[in-house]
């Protein structure tokens, strides 16, 4: 198809640039001369808006490649908040058993002072 595009366009082209000479010669031009120019024109833009179609999907290819980088990187920073998460979770389960292990020397201790205060004779008071 990209063959048939391209002799197309060689076509339009020659017929332009024959009709561009009989304008310079001063001859009349026909119906069809006209159109030939107007179809000129009309191919002209079009492999100018195919050159802009291609810039865009560069363009576009380009930021999505970027889009891709920063979604790698916001993979790496989730995955390092996930690791962070599980070490914040463990060292809470630390503190907690810590917590437990005071609580439960301190009951000792309350019971250590409350066997030595009734063990105590009345005369040392």
């Amino acid at each position: 198809m990209a063959d048939v595009s391209g002799v197309a366009y060689d076509a339009v082209k020659m017929a332009v640039e024959h009709v561009l000479a009989k304008i310079r010669e001063g001859k009349k031009l026909s119906t069809e001369d006209i159109l030939i120019l107007y179809l000129g024109t009309i191919v002209g833009d079009l492999k100018e808006i195919r050159a802009d179609i291609a810039r865009l999907d560069h363009r576009i290819d380009e930021t999505n490649k970027r889009i891709d980088e920063v979604n790698k990187r916001i993979d790496e920073t989730n995955k390092r908040i996930d690791d962070l998460a599980k070490r914040v979770d463990e060292l809470a389960k630390r503190i907690d058993a810590v917590q437990t292990t005071l609580l439960e020397l301190q009951k000792l201790l309350l019971e250590l002072v409350r066997h030595i205060g009734s063990a105590k004779p009345t005369s040392q008071l």
